[in-house]
């Protein structure tokens, strides 16, 4: 009796293979199609391939330090406008009241260049007429009767200090006061009366209020950008000097110091001829984005072009991706699950309905259904995740075909099989025997057939967001992400912002046909290992 126990016991402990018939009756189909998965090394590769990109996407983003939509600003000195120049060439009007229009304007402009001292003008019925004084050619007085109507002129009236408000009365004082300066500053200062307050002109064009400097004249209007800038007397001297001896042309930078507060700053001005002006710039420290910043310990794969760090753009882009691959694939599975089984479990007339309407799924022109309703979605400003569901929606929809042909035809094959004719005779009702007893005989095949059918749907979703059709900003997707290189120049210089993308695509979607190609093999009832 000893003997026979001991000789049952190292039976126990030899070794079977997979292949001996005592093993396979004591392993269940699950772990029959595991064993025979887990010994194809290439899909192991594949499968390990598939968890670290689930952990880089939806591992890392939780501890990356950086957010999706964070933008990185880096300091940079960058030449900006703050002003412009113009040489006083044409006319300009005023008038107490204020602008004059262009009613009044033209015709006493026409009337200036020909030298007349009168014009005319219709005014409901009736005709205005007006007189022109004339000072030197640079400043006239239009008068309309006996009272001063406006004034025309081509010189500008400049102040000291910031905060002075420039009137009509002072304007039309100094102005004509300009015309009668002396000629050199051996004579006597011209003086003129605005209010109570008497000012006087020098030789240069120069406004004295008792001694005190208080403005100047000038043929150039020179004006900053900024409500806050004000250009000093110093400065706009610097720049008509500039302007005056430098070289004309579009193309053309003039550089020009001035001493400010002790501090000697550099300006540039650039000449436009089609208008005449100088644009003013100066340098200055700007906040800008950091874009196409190289690879460093603060961003592993650099910055993309709005100043994101592309690491974290890389895991959430996965995040989008994945999610986008499995929710088409789910609703693709749902739908055809029901098409087809319907379809496959009654026949007949059921059966020639469902199949007509995939063929005509199958006639659809998927693309250019999705290029219309990308650009529909464009015109329509929908908002970026509204538009992500809409196009899981479309996928899924239009995908589902081929999971119900699938279907339908292993669900032909097996409805004649005893066990359907079991369930018929215990009156197991037609919904139970087609998803509790059909379905889940098929469920091997859809596993496959969906793990291959995720890389496509990925490797679509990722054509439509580069073509800009998909997930769009700030919304981060593999394909987004290398639709951001859509010049030549990005594309060759700026290797890390769109190879990394690539390599994740090309790595997921050969994981899940490795994965696929070995789940097929592992649920091959013939396969022999």
């Amino acid at each position: 009796m000893e003997e026979m126990e001991e000789k049952e016991v190292q039976q126990h402990k030899e070794h079977l293979s997979l292949n001996d018939d005592r093993r396979v009756k004591v392993l269940s189909p699950g772990m029959l199609v595991a064993k025979r998965f887990f010994r194809n090394k290439i899909a192991v590769v594949g499968l390990v391939i598939l968890v670290a990109m689930f952990l880089f996407s939806f591992g890392g983003a939780i501890f990356s330090p950086y957010g999706e939509k964070q933008y990185f600003y880096k300091e940079e000195v960058m030449r900006q406008p703050i002003g412009g120049a113009k040489e006083l060439l044409d006319l300009s009007f005023t008038s107490a009241n204020g602008s004059v229009s262009s009613s009044l304007s033209i015709p006493a402009k026409r009337a200036i260049e020909k030298g007349d001292d009168r014009f005319s003008i219709k005014s409901k019925g009736a005709e205005d007429n007006y007189t022109i004084t004339d000072y030197n050619g640079r400043f006239f007085e239009i008068y309309k009767g006996n009272d001063l109507a406006f004034i025309a002129f081509y010189n500008s009236v400049n102040f000291i200090n910031e905060g002075e408000k420039l009137t009509f009365d002072f304007r039309y004082a100094a102005l004509k006061a300009y015309e009668q300066k002396p000629e050199t500053e051996d004579e006597e200062p011209v003086e003129f009366t605005v209010g109570e307050t008497v000012y006087s002109m020098d030789e240069n064009g120069d406004i004295f209020k008792g001694e005190t400097d208080y403005a100047y004249i000038l043929s150039y209007s020179i004006n900053a950008t900024e409500a806050d800038r004000f250009f000093s007397k110093e400065f706009k001297f610097a720049l008509i000097d500039a302007a005056e001896n430098g070289e004309l042309g579009n193309d053309k930078e003039i550089e020009f110091k001035v001493t400010e507060n002790g501090e000697e700053k550099t300006y540039f001005i650039y000449y436009d001829a089609s208008k005449n002006t100088w644009d003013i710039k100066e340098y200055r420290y700007t906040r800008v984005y950091d874009r196409y910043s190289a690879p460093s310990s603060e961003h592993w794969l650099g910055t993309d072009g709005h100043g994101m760090d592309m690491l974290t753009r890389l895991m959430y882009g996965g995040r989008v991706s994945l999610l986008v691959g499995f929710i088409v694939v789910i609703i693709e599975t749902i739908l055809g699950v029901i098409m087809g089984g319907i379809s496959g479990y009654f026949g007949r007339w059921v059966d020639n309905l469902i199949m007509r309407i995939v063929d005509v799924f199958y006639c659809i022109p998927s693309t250019p259904l999705l290029i219309i309703l990308g650009a529909m979605m464009d015109a329509m400003e929908v908002d970026p995740t509204l538009r992500m569901i809409y196009l899981m929606l479309t996928l899924g929809f239009l995908g589902w075909p081929g999971v119900a042909r699938l279907v339908r035809g292993q669900i032909l094959s097996l409805r004649e099989q005893e066990f359907m004719t079991a369930t018929e005779a215990c009156g197991i009702s037609v919904r139970k025997r087609i998803f509790r007893h059909l379905i889940p005989n098929v469920i091997p095949q859809l596993i496959v057939t969906c793990t291959m059918g995720l890389g496509s749907t990925i490797i679509i979703e990722a054509t439509l967001s580069f073509l800009g059709l998909g997930v769009r900003f700030p919304f981060a997707s593999w394909g987004n992400i290398i639709n951001d290189v859509n010049n030549i120049y990005v594309l060759t210089n700026y290797l890390f912002v769109w190879i990394p993308a690539g390599v994740c695509i090309v790595l997921t979607v050969l994981a899940f046909n490795l994965v696929g190609d070995g789940l097929r093999d592992a649920f091959d009832p013939k396969m022999k290992r």
